[in-house]
């Protein structure tokens, strides 16, 4: 039967073709077919032959036509044939679709969608000819049934369309249906019935299936709806991701969330690649991710981002097109994200309103821990938005030349959170990702080469990271060292410190970068430049720290320990002593080439070799020699001639031109040092060994040449202590005039002298055991000081001399300042008290010694370190200020103020002030470079604290210590208020509030103790009266510092508000205010200018956290994408912050609505008020607008609003008016009127007007 057909196909008429078909039962071809089909033998050419005797211009044919196809669709899908028979079957069908007429093809396609919605299909290859069908029937013009009306062919398949994609699609095919549509010609309408199928499906879907659709769903994307395929894969994700972090699964995102992590970053990483790839075929799919995410980021910084979508536009920064339009987004968007965080965290107002939520900075570190997964796309993009961020919000350089440096701990900036950020995203990259690493510390060198002038600190403390992490692996880009070393001759010498500090750690594994560094140091040594020869020498210094001699002490025996760094590499690195010793010698011998430069170099060398012993004990002899040699230039030996020092020759004169050779108070405050380090470090191991006679005989020696600077320091504590002001020819009768030569050399004598008065202070003071008789020579040294210092103040004082800043510069160290207030104030001890009575009778030696601990705080408070042995060391640092605070505390609370001024004869500051003074230089200097230290800093401070206790105490919080010491600083307070008004001590009363506002930041906002000292604030506000600007003002701040922690201040101000009317009067003077007295603190001469701006200021942040809130409701309602029913789901949900925003502004409103009738004095006040006015009407018509936006969904404006806006009109706009005509005519009687006012009033009519 087969040949027959195929024979009579063969003929050029089918009429006997299509006679013998008819003849034929409805079985008989059915059977047939399948028969030659499963063989595999010629079903596509009997196929053909069918579809030719089976015309649709006849009836019976169409309906053979009609059973044929359907069969073949059956046949195809059964599985029974080979795939090639399979496919030329599908093929020969594809081709036939065009001629059948369309209510046939409208049935086919409903067979289609019925087996889809079934799940009848078995393999899907038939979904090949849904395509087809759908485009055949789209050409059809004739009108085709549809229920009770008809629909043209291109009308039925949308129908069609619509139907399937409402239907159930099984998840095996949802990629192959997906496919097919890119096949068919389709509306806008049509394409986004099928994206929004498919996005559907994704829930639905196992993971690895999700890349594929994804590729398909972009393929579709370029017939239309980019924007809902981006907003559906970044919404999917976004997802997926803040589950996955959060551990829990959702019921719909349950398969997708419970796979292991890496299969979800693998998965992410194809899809973002898919669409990295779609974008640069369509660069339109590009622009629209860009539109979407910057919508999102309108009303706030954290909408439509996640750890994905940063993800993918870092990826997309491959593509030049979109590279700085996007790093430009993201980096706008971490500043956003973190203005934000700060408004958030300083108003307990916003935190009520606005839920935690994960932030931009978080995300990208997020981002970038995921890219281990094998996301070598993104790597490029983070290294280029790292920078991005470390370049724009670096530290900036100021007028006078400094940087504006930030404490990591402090740091509360946006800016310097941005780049703090980018320097984290760099170095968590440079760990993950070896095939960057050579291009960021490339990119790191050459910024600190190429911007010497600005402030690199950042980029220096990235590489000072990146080298810590791994020095070994960092030798395969020693050449870029390398060449950053031909440069540190160009270099500032802080920059040049820094940078050999960072890459210490290669110079221990690389000897050829060592070699490299002494041959750059040995050239710079005789360089012209001065600051050449100083980094050269802090360049030798840092090598002689760092490469230690066989023999010298470990670590743990020196008083700093080793860098986390150096132990490192030392584990990996060859320890080879005997080279290193031969190293530190030859670098000794450059080193003592020094000491006939300038003073600078010498002073850098002086202030270097401390470090060097504590580090490298076995250059003991070496670097003693050395200073004792140097000393004795200048030492007079003879034992009975005055004065002991040569101090002409420390001075230089050339020509006219005067100035310091030897620093010689730096020469004796480094052997002083270097000396005390070895009998307290070496002698004591020493005697503790059993050594052999030859190193016996060698130890005399040594102990004999320390003996001998002993001796020394001893002859010149004795002739100082007899030398008169005479014997250095600076009495009172000296010139100390900066306009004459020798005015400029008695100051730098003097200098010179107070410098070696304070040196052998120190040495005295740390051998003196309690000694009266030695007690007494410190006293008479200080009395030396003392008089020189009240010499030069004199003349500064009558304009005769330029005071040198080195006075602020105390040559005590840390530790002695420690001991000695120690010894002062808190000893005890029976058999101490004869010799101490000696120090303690001495009130202006105290004073001495307290305002020495307040400027080594002040200094580590402007640059992070104090001068002095273990200046730089932080945790010796940080122990010395746990003794100094504990004793300027007890000091302070066990003599008041008043009772030892009652009894003052002196002039300056008492001990007490000081001591307060003091304590609050302390606990900001802790709170800024010690804050993960604040618990055992408050616990050093418990003098009742006991070491049995300890254990006890460590479930106390930070909150509770805190708590303990503000009382005992509100009890001073109030000791203070109580008395009278004319005994009122100001300063201190400032010092006092300033301590509390200090401590205050410590206590937790939802703590009782927090509470408690809010309400205590208050008492203190409303029950005192003190005429007294500065203590006013730091009170009402402090006031206003806790409340907007607690709640919103609005109440307040309103309060604030009439006790300021009420003390100024009216701008009518006809009108007699009442007197309403909330707040005694705010008097007539209190009320303006000092309470009305603090209020005022108050005020115009309040108006910022409500503008910040109505952009972030803005941005929720402007979303294209919201449907009218997400449209007033979203107003619902936002009905607690609009009626927030109400209450504020309508408090707001009465605030103003007093301050303008309010009298107010011309000036700051008034202009502060027309500013705020403006922003108070703006601010009104930003929400008006936004109620105009929403009230078509949300059903009309809410009651309170239109209360809100019929008050502004009735008690604000008219006054506002009254107060304008008030201004303009107090500026008319003046005679130095100018039109700047009416620009001011103007403009706050027109923001009236506006609204």
């Amino acid at each position: 039967m087969d040949q027959k057909i195929l024979s009579l196909a063969a003929e050029k008429t089918a009429d006997k073709l299509q006679e013998f078909l008819q003849s034929l039962k409805e079985d008989d071809l059915t059977n047939l077919l399948q028969n030659q089909a499963v063989k595999g033998k010629v079903a596509g050419a009997l196929l053909r032959a069918i579809f030719k005797g089976s015309p649709c211009s006849e009836e019976d044919g169409t309906l053979r036509r009609h059973k044929i196809y359907t069969y073949c669709i059956q046949l195809v899908e059964s599985g029974d044939l080979q795939k090639e028979t399979a496919s030329e079957i599908v093929g020969l069908l594809m081709l036939e679709a065009h001629h059948f007429p369309a209510p046939l093809l409208v049935e086919l396609a409903n067979e289609f969608i019925s087996a889809v919605r079934d799940s009848s299909l078995v393999n899907g290859k038939s979904l090949e000819l849904l395509p087809i069908i759908l485009t055949a029937l789209a050409t059809k013009k004739e009108n085709l049934a549809y229920g009770k009306g008809v629909l043209s062919g291109e009308e039925y398949k949308k129908q069609l369309i619509n139907t399937l994609c409402s239907g159930r699609w099984d998840q095996q095919y949802v990629i192959q249906l997906t496919s097919m549509f890119k096949d068919v010609p389709l509306s806008a309408e049509e394409v986004e019935f099928v994206v929004e199928k498919a996005l559907s499906m994704f829930s639905k879907m196992n993971l690895q299936e999700i890349p594929p659709l994804v590729y398909q769903l972009l393929v579709l994307s370029s017939k239309g709806s980019r924007k809902s395929v981006l907003e559906g894969i970044t919404a999917f994700f976004n997802a997926v991701d803040k589950q996955h972090s959060e551990d829990q699964s959702g019921d719909e995102l349950l398969d997708v969330v419970t796979v292991p992590s890496g299969e979800l970053r693998h998965v992410e990483g194809t899809i973002i690649l898919h669409i990295v790839f779609a974008i640069k075929l369509d660069y339109e799919l590009g622009r629209e991710l860009l539109k979407h995410l910057k919508a999102g980021q309108q009303g706030d910084s954290n909408n439509n981002l996640s750890p994905f979508s940063i993800a993918l536009l870092l990826s997309v920064t491959r593509i030049q097109r979109f590279q700085e339009q996007v790093l430009d987004f993201l980096k706008t968007s971490v500043v956003k994200s973190f203005k934000d965080l700060q408004l958030l965290q300083g108003s307990k107002f916003l935190q009520n309103l606005v839920p935690h939520r994960a932030y931009v900075s978080t995300m990208i570190l997020e981002v970038v821990k995921n890219s281990v997964h094998s996301w070598d796309h993104v790597t490029q993009g983070l290294v280029e938005l790292g920078f991005l961020l470390m370049d724009s919000y670096g530290p900036k350089k100021v007028l006078d030349g400094k940087a504006i440096e930030t404490s990591p701990n402090l740091s509360r900036m946006p800016n310097q959170h941005a780049c703090k950020l980018g320097a984290n995203i760099l170095l968590e990259t440079f760990k993950i990702h070896e095939m960057v690493r050579q291009e960021i510390l490339e990119q790191v060198l050459n910024r600190v080469v190429t911007r010497a002038s600005s402030p690199i600190s950042h980029f220096l403390d990235l590489l000072s990271n990146i080298v810590m992490y791994a020095p070994l692996v960092l030798q395969s880009c020693s050449s870029k060292v390398t060449e950053a070393f031909d440069y540190l001759s160009f270099l500032p010498l802080q920059t040049v410190q820094k940078l050999l500090k960072a890459v210490q750690p290669l110079l221990k594994v690389s000897m050829s970068m060592r070699d490299s560094l002494i041959l750059v140091l040995r050239k710079a040594m005789f360089a012209n430049q001065l600051d050449a020869r100083k980094s050269a020498v802090a360049g030798f210094l840092l090598l002689l720290k760092n490469f230690k001699v066989l023999g010298s002490l470990s670590s743990s025996q020196c008083s700093q320990p080793l860098s986390v760094s150096q132990v490192h590499v030392d584990v990996h690195g060859h320890y080879n002593s005997v080279a290193n010793e031969t190293f530190c010698l030859e670098i000794m011998d450059s080193l003592r080439r020094c000491l006939s430069q300038q003073a600078d170099v010498r002073l850098m060398l002086y202030e270097g070799f401390y470090d060097v012993l504590r580090r490298n004990s076995q250059l003991a002899n070496s670097v003693m020699q050395t200073l004792l040699s140097q000393l004795k230039q200048f030492y007079e030996p003879k034992p009975d001639l005055l004065p002991p020092l040569k101090l002409e020759a420390c001075i230089l004169a050339q020509g006219d031109k005067i100035s310091l050779q030897e620093p010689l108070d730096y020469l004796l405050c480094c052997i002083q040092h270097c000396l005390a380090w070895y009998k307290n470090t070496v002698i004591p191991l020493q005697q503790g060994k059993e050594e052999e006679e030859e190193e016996e005989e060698e130890e005399e020696e040594e102990e004999a040449f320390y003996q001998d600077l002993d001796d020394i320091l001893a002859s010149i504590t004795n002739r100082m202590i007899k030398s008169e002001l005479e014997d250095f020819e600076l009495d009172k009768s000296a010139d100390f005039s900066q306009s004459t030569s020798i005015g400029i050399k008695n100051s730098i004598c003097a200098f010179l002298v107070m410098g070696v008065c304070e040196v052998l202070i120190e040495y005295n003071f740390s051998i003196s055991n309690f000694s009266k008789n030695t007690f007494e020579d410190i006293l008479s040294l200080f009395m030396c000081y003392k008089k020189l210092s009240d010499i030069l103040n004199e003349k500064a004082g009558k304009g005769k001399t330029k005071m040198a800043n080195k006075t602020n510069d105390s040559f005590l160290s840390m530790k002695c300042v420690s001991s000695l207030l120690t010894a002062l104030f808190r000893d005890n001890t029976q058999s101490h008290q004869e010799s101490l009575s000696v120090l303690r009778s001495n009130n202006e030696f105290m004073r001495y010694a307290v305002n020495v601990a307040l400027q080594k705080v002040q200094q580590l408070k402007e640059t992070g370190h104090m001068s002095g042995p273990d200046g730089q060391n932080r945790d010796k640092v940080f122990q010395n200020l746990c003794d100094i605070t504990r004793v300027l505390l007890w000091r302070y609370t066990s003599i008041p103020t008043s009772v030892e001024e009652s009894g003052k004869k002196e002039k300056g500051k008492s001990i007490s002030l000081l001591c307060l003074e003091g304590l609050q230089k302390v606990f900001s200097a802790v709170q800024q470079f010690f804050q993960p230290k604040i618990q055992q800093f408050l616990r050093a401070l418990d003098v009742t604290d006991k070491e049995g206790e300890e254990r006890e105490d460590a479930d106390v919080s930070v909150t509770q210590r805190t708590a303990f010491q503000i009382r005992q600083f509100q009890r001073s307070l109030l000791n203070l208020l109580s008395g009278q008004e004319e005994d009122f001590n100001s300063k201190e009363a400032v010092l006092l509030v300033t301590v509390l506002t200090s401590l205050s930041k410590l206590l937790d906002p939802s703590s009782p103790q927090f509470l408690q000292m809010l309400s205590w604030t208050l008492k203190i506000c409303k029950e005192n009266s003190r005429e007294d600007a500065l203590f006013c003002k730091s009170l009402m701040n402090l006031l206003f510092s806790l409340h907007v922690l607690y709640k919103s201040p609005v109440t307040l101000l309103r309060d604030l508000s009439q006790d300021i009317h009420g003390h100024l009067g009216d701008i009518d003077q006809d009108i007699e205010v009442e007197k309403t007295n909330h707040f005694a603190i705010v008097n007539l001469r209190m009320a303006a200018p000092t309470v009305c701006l603090l209020v005022l200021s108050q005020a115009e942040k309040v108006l910022e956290e409500v503008d910040w809130l109505i952009t972030k409701l803005k941005g929720q309602v402007s979303q294209d994408a919201l449907s009218e029913e997400a449209s007033s789901q979203a107003v619902l949900s936002n009905h607690p912050v609009e009626k927030a925003i109400i209450m504020q502004l309508g408090t707001l409103l009465t605030f103003f609505h007093e301050l303008v009738q309010t009298a107010l004095p011309s000036g700051s006040c008034v202009d502060t008020l027309l500013k705020d006015l403006c922003k108070m009407y703006t601010t009104l018509t930003a929400l008006v607008r936004y109620y105009l936006q929403v009230c078509r969904s949300s059903g009309g404006i809410p009651k309170n609003m239109e209360k809100l806006v019929k008050l502004s009109g009735s008690h604000l706009t008219p006054l506002c008016y009254s107060f304008i005509s008030y201004v303009q005519n107090k500026k008319s009687k003046s005679l130095n009127y100018t039109g700047e006012k009416k620009e001011k009033t103007a403009a706050v009519a027109t923001a009236m007007v506006s609204c």
